[in-house]
């Protein structure tokens, strides 16, 4: 085996269930040391520092600041942007560099204390954290919002996704009390592995019916216990190191667990412009690469985690990789971001660490994917106890072709994927919608009526007849 070949050799995990807890900085040093420990690397001698994007807080420098407490003076660091896809990149990017031997260690950590900022926002209180950055950088966002979705204020991925799940049921000739059982079975499951997993969140083991009818509306068809919890206190870190390291530092070969393969395809970036709103093409080839790459197939892997922010990015993946929603191995390995926990753009450093864990213990193959902003960012990666493959530079390997997206529009059109937002109370506050238009092309619309808000949740909207209004910044439909 060439010596350079790069290896997963550390891996920590860390959940903090009592509010206020440590800031991130405190947390990515934390689980940085253990991982480093585990990898038996002294954290001085680490070459590369990457750390995930977290929404927590803005520090003036996140890798400096690691470093620092690290004693660490590594010659390549990083900070990724805002993605669920990003942890993937990162390691991706350090296994590529230890190959081309221009490094020999890397660390890749994320952490999120989002639990306890609400703890503190709740008690009255400002966050007592270090190192603020000042002034305050922009979002990390690789690119913003849409000016049509900004204007309709249609940003957050609960109402997002929540179209794209309307669009694909509808698509699939389901009706709604099928597509909401459907759900309830897919992810029951999951709080059966969240409720063994040590790290995970949420911890209590819930029945199909509970899911999806137990709880409040957040994004319609989409209650509360079926999408990301998104406000905990979990961090996560991965070291990888060249092989002629791992020999120098004696760890042992059962320790080693190889990236045999991955690969990463975009869809649009804003929703309308998806060329189908149920279904995507980008996840299919991003698969297809990745099992290429690693000479490997669906049938092989031992044990998956699919990014599971909300039900229609399991659907999504199933679908386009050939994958049953109730395969014996499951689909996930953590319990997956509703129960498990959805820190920001880290989850996948925990599905990383939990699937070497388990390759570990039980060696073959594993898959873990990654999704970023609204399902528009799709990561697959070949995880195996046996060296072998093709790494890929992380390149896109598909990018998908954008619908024109008209601003404004006024007269007829048709109804393509719908939601409608729900408060913390439980009350309907405004539906929202992608409409297709009679010329081709699609806008965003507004639902405001309380009775054609019903009339939304009672039946199959897709497929409607709209008439669409503007003022010449927001459209509102109505029938």
């Amino acid at each position: 085996m060439d010596s350079r070949t790069p290896c997963l050799v550390g891996v920590a995990q860390c959940t903090v269930r009592e509010q206020p807890g440590p800031e991130p900085l405190d947390l990515w040093e934390q689980t940085a040391r253990a991982a480093a420990r585990e990898a038996r690397l002294p954290v001085g001698r680490l070459d590369s520092i990457q750390i995930v994007y977290t929404d927590s807080w803005q520090y003036d420098s996140p890798t400096g600041r690691l470093a620092e407490r690290l004693g660490a003076t590594p010659r390549h660091q990083v900070y990724s942007k805002v993605s669920g896809t990003a942890p993937q990149l990162l390691i991706g990017a350090a296994a590529n560099e230890i190959a081309q031997g221009r490094l020999d260690s890397a660390l890749v950590v994320g952490a999120e204390a989002l639990a306890t900022r609400r703890a503190y926002r709740l008690a009255g209180e400002r966050v007592p954290w270090s190192h603020a950055a000042d002034p305050k950088p922009p979002y990390g966002w690789e690119r913003p919002p849409h000016p049509a979705e900004l204007a309709h204020e249609l940003f957050l991925p609960v109402h997002t996704y929540a179209i794209m799940e309307t669009a694909r049921r509808a698509a699939r000739g389901q009706s709604v009390e099928e597509e909401m059982r459907e759900r309830g079975r897919m992810m029951a499951p999951m709080t059966e592995v969240a409720a063994a997993n040590p790290y995970a969140w949420r911890q209590n083991v819930r029945g199909p019916e509970e899911l999806v009818t137990g709880n409040r509306f957040v994004g319609w068809p989409y209650t509360r216990n079926t999408v990301a919890v998104l406000e905990v206190d979990q961090a996560a870190a991965v070291v990888l190191v060249s092989t002629a390291l791992a020999d120098r530092l004696g760890v042992p070969a059962d320790r080693r667990v190889y990236l045999r393969g991955w690969a990463y395809a975009e869809d649009t970036w804003e929703v309308a412009a998806r060329p189908a709103l149920g279904s995507s093409e980008a996840i299919g080839r991003a698969a297809g690469v990745a099992f290429e790459r690693a000479g490997l197939g669906l049938d092989d892997m031992h044990a998956l985690d699919v990014y599971s922010c909300f039900a229609v990015a399991l659907r999504q993946a199933c679908d386009a990789i050939g994958l049953d929603p109730m395969d014996a191995r499951g689909l996930t390995v953590t319990g997956g971001l509703p129960y498990a926990g959805g820190p920001a753009s880290g989850y996948v450093l925990h599905s990383t660490a939990t699937m070497a864990g388990l390759l570990r213990a039980w060696p073959g193959h594993g898959l873990v994917t990654g999704v970023g902003m609204h399902l528009t960012k799709h990561a697959y990666a070949v995880w195996s106890t046996e060296p072998g493959g093709v790494l890929g530079d992380g390149a896109p390997v598909f990018t998908a072709e954008p619908v024109p997206v008209v601003d404004t529009y006024e007269g007829a059109a048709v109804v393509a994927g719908y939601t409608v937002a729900h408060g913390r109370d439980g009350g309907v506050e405004r539906g929202y919608a992608v409409v297709e238009l009679p010329g081709g092309g699609r806008a965003y619309a507004h639902v405001l009526e309380e009775e054609l808000m019903a009339d939304a949740e009672s039946r199959e909207l897709v497929g409607q007849a709209v008439r669409v209004t503007t003022d010449g910044k927001v459209n509102v439909a109505r029938w």
